[in-house]
């Protein structure tokens, strides 16, 4: 099969670090089943995965997550999805099930966990194997391409909003909007939330504001109000000052993001008193994914995407990399 493969770690660009390449397609296992590709959503880890910011990743490797495709085949075990079904793969590919986080239900915790595109090959590939049991039936009434940046965008998006403490009618800050906040957004106005965007691009600004947004402008503007939750998904660790300050007392600031950069000193009396609170998103559960796609068909939900072909990956990478992306990004790997 063809993919665009990862053999040693570099910034992207036109001429790399991924290689298209003909290599074997997967073998599936028992419980497996494999999934010819049609399109994959390129995520910001993907960038962090490219330039070896995440530990213990061993090469080569297919990177990719948010997976699109038909069954091409299933294993003797694998009876949840017929071939020729349409299936989704996201960031989890496995969790042992018998971890105390997996026992209480925090599988996104296990640390025997593995993912795809990271210790698993992912979907920058004609061919895909996932377990059976971490993948997913995709709702009608969105395109393949359409249907992608779901995959983790709107999961991670999902589950750092319910982490971010607001409730429904509260006031939401998002800081950065890029292919998870435009998703996350759609949910928290339907939840009558306010929401205030904090970009710096103006295509980004113009799709908050088509997308609801109350207000937008820049992370050191002061918006209308304090908001109850605040969301950070750029992975710039300065961001946490920006987003205690406009956070009101008792509220959550929460980074989506699985890699960021170093958080500056912070003025304990001034940001973080009164209860505010400062946590992390890591990964996502099954259900997570289960409740965000589930929402996703009645809101309904609406992508907005700009669609490359597979051997494009490095050059929407580097897009991606200098926030040219408006929406998200996704790979064609089957017309």
């Amino acid at each position: 099969m063809k993919a665009m493969v990862l053999r040693e770690f570099g910034p992207p660009g036109a001429k790399g670090p991924l290689i298209l390449a003909d290599v074997p397609g997967p073998e599936i296992g028992p419980a497996d089943i494999l999934i010819r590709v049609s399109c994959c959503g390129v995520c910001h880890t993907d960038l962090h995965t490219v330039a070896g910011d995440l530990p213990n990743l061993s090469l080569p490797r297919i990177p990719g997550h948010e997976v699109v495709g038909l069954v091409e085949k299933a294993g003797k075990d694998a009876h949840r999805f017929k071939e020729g079904q349409r299936v989704g793969a996201a960031w989890l590919h496995s969790a042992c099930g018998v971890c105390r986080f997996c026992r209480r239900g925090d599988e996104n915790l296990c640390e025997n966990a593995r993912f795809n595109g990271y210790q698993a090959d992912g979907g920058y590939a004609e061919f895909m194997k996932v377990p059976e049991a971490f993948a997913y039936a995709l709702p009608e009434g969105f395109t393949d391409e359409q249907a992608a940046p779901l995959l983790c965008a709107g999961i991670i998006g999902y589950r750092a909003l319910r982490l971010s403490s607001v409730k429904p009618g509260g006031t939401l800050g998002l800081f950065g909007f890029g292919a998870s906040a435009h998703i996350a957004i759609q949910v928290a106005r339907k939840w009558d939330c306010r929401v205030f965007v904090f970009t710096r691009s103006e295509e980004h600004r113009a799709l908050a504001r088509r997308l609801g947004a109350e207000w937008v402008g820049a992370a050191q503007d002061d918006p209308p109000a304090k908001v109850d939750g605040a969301i950070i998904f750029a992975p710039v660790g300065a961001l946490f000052h920006d987003a205690l300050r406009v956070l009101d007392r008792g509220g959550t600031a929460a980074s989506a993001g699985i890699h960021m950069s170093r958080i500056p000193e912070l003025d304990y009396d001034r940001l973080l008193y009164h209860e505010r609170v400062m946590r992390s998103v890591a990964n996502a559960t099954r259900r997570d994914a289960e409740e965000l796609l589930g929402v996703a068909a009645k809101i309904p939900l609406r992508t907005t995407t700009q669609a490359f072909p597979l051997e494009k990956a490095n050059e929407v990478l580097a897009l991606l990399k200098a926030g040219q992306v408006n929406g998200a990004a996704v790979l064609r790997i089957r017309p």
